[in-house]
């Protein structure tokens, strides 16, 4: 049984925080059993303080220059690295579509209820059986299906993406094309940034591994 305690009117008050970049959330257990969030540190107790990445607020999106933010390379390879290869979708998309959505924060949890590294929505987790959204193995592969759903439904890069945010009824609602949503819009040019520069990446360190073997 969890408590929520008034989380989706935390968060928000915290996203719009003065220079506030990442939402403060304590989660404590009590002699119950029962699961409590609260913005305030529980005196005496045992907690554990999860530090949630806002991605759709717009605090933290507009502090962030997608084109010049250091990539993360040195998290969850293995896990990526497997979905890409059981669902065949690129590596690239998947880190990016991880750092756009969580900034490799696997308990991240947003306002609306996404949850994990690739933000998936309790409906998404049913869907591709992930029981413990904070899990990054089943997150990530959860996320990896449900993006190979998507390229199969959908033609363009822009349009699945817009798809992963704003679900695939908003899409069908504006003919299979991006929703005129601010947010939505946004999200598809950070994550295309994001897949360029990790795409980017990964060739030029293959070109670097291959220089070097040639040259032994």
């Amino acid at each position: 049984m969890i408590h929520h305690t008034t989380v989706l009117v935390i968060l928000l008050g915290l996203a719009f925080a003065a220079n506030s970049k990442n939402l403060k959330v304590y989660k404590h257990v009590d002699e119950k059993g029962i699961i409590h969030y609260s913005s305030k540190k529980p005196a005496g107790k045992s907690y554990k303080l999860l530090n949630i990445r806002c991605p759709e607020c717009k605090i933290w999106r507009n502090s962030i220059n997608w084109n010049t933010t250091p990539l993360i390379h040195d998290k969850f390879n293995q896990e990526i690295i497997t979905a890409s290869r059981t669902h065949g979708v690129s590596e690239h998309i998947l880190r990016a579509v991880i750092h756009a959505e969580s900034a490799y924060k696997h308990q991240a949890v947003s306002s609306a209820g996404a949850q994990g590294l690739m933000q998936l929505m309790p409906l998404t987790q049913k869907t591709y059986q992930v029981r413990n959204p904070f899990d990054p193995q089943q997150n990530i592969n959860g996320g990896a299906a449900y993006l190979k759903h998507l390229m199969g439904m959908y033609s363009t890069t822009d349009v699945f993406l817009a798809a992963y945010n704003s679900g695939e009824t908003a899409v069908e609602r504006y003919g299979k094309t991006v929703p005129p949503f601010p947010e939505t819009q946004e999200y598809v040019r950070r994550v295309k940034i994001l897949m360029r520069r990790y795409q980017k990446h990964k060739t030029a360190y293959q070109s670097n591994r291959a220089a070097t073997a040639a040259a032994r």
